[in-house]
């Protein structure tokens, strides 16, 4: 049996300083396709800890990042990847929950009662950290999506706006689907339906997109697939020439 993931799973991993990601998963996209997830932690000076996009909250995962540092920020950096979070701020009660614009008022957040103290989109707001510069991708029917440059690692922090799923840990029966979605390494992009509702946003989103690029960025991480490790910039523009033209 294949699997899409990329154990170990639910532990940290270090990347480059004060860069680790989390693999967890799998998740299922567009109801379909059984995709890996990946979280990132950012150790930001004083310690403090970031989390990116967190996935399913395990006690032992809570215990490694604490290791590292006092976890003060929880991100939703766009509208689907927020659905862990309330499970992590019962623990982290103080942590300050930073989300994408828009979140907020879908009434999926609003059912389950999660707490959003922050809206991103201002790299100017009291308390937001000054080494993360942050890059928001609008479309259409509300959605949002806000990218992180961590400017000292060089290291750009997407979720949706780039999959690259390796062929050969998806079943044979889904391969097709995936090609046709745009989603396989080692040119994934974002899937045919997130490119659709991005582009409908014209001219904003591509200077958006140019300004993702013009990060020339040394790893781009993403929240699923397999992420750009090194020498990111090439096949940043690569995965984004749909949006920057």
């Amino acid at each position: 049996m294949v699997d899409v993931t990329y154990p170990p799973l639910d532990v940290l991993k270090p990347v480059t300083e004060d860069i680790w990601i989390i693999d967890s998963g799998p998740m299922k996209a567009m109801g379909l396709i059984p995709i890996p997830v990946r979280t990132t932690v950012i150790r930001l000076p004083g310690d403090e800890i970031l989390i990116h996009s967190p996935s399913r909250f395990l006690p032992d995962l809570l215990r490694q990042i604490q290791e590292i540092g006092p976890v003060r920020h929880l991100v939703a950096p766009n509208i689907a990847h927020w659905t862990f979070l309330k499970d992590w701020q019962r623990q982290l009660p103080e942590a300050v929950t930073w989300a994408a614009p828009g979140l907020r008022k879908r009434a999926q957040v609003k059912k389950a009662g999660l707490r959003l103290d922050h809206d991103l989109g201002d790299d100017a707001a009291p308390g937001w950290p000054a080494e993360l510069e942050q890059i928001a991708v609008h479309g259409a029917a509300g959605f949002c999506e806000v990218a992180l440059h961590h400017r000292p690692s060089r290291t750009l922090i997407l979720v949706d706006l780039v999959l690259n799923l390796e062929q050969h840990k998806l079943p044979v029966p889904l391969r097709p689907f995936a090609a046709a979605a745009g989603i396989l390494a080692p040119d994934g992009r974002a899937p045919a339906y997130l490119r659709a509702i991005v582009k409908l946003a014209g001219k904003a989103a591509k200077e958006e997109g140019r300004r993702l690029i013009a990060t020339r960025p040394e790893r781009v991480i993403f929240a699923h697939g397999r992420w750009f490790d090194h020498d990111a910039a090439v096949p940043l523009e690569r995965s984004l020439r749909w949006l920057i033209r």
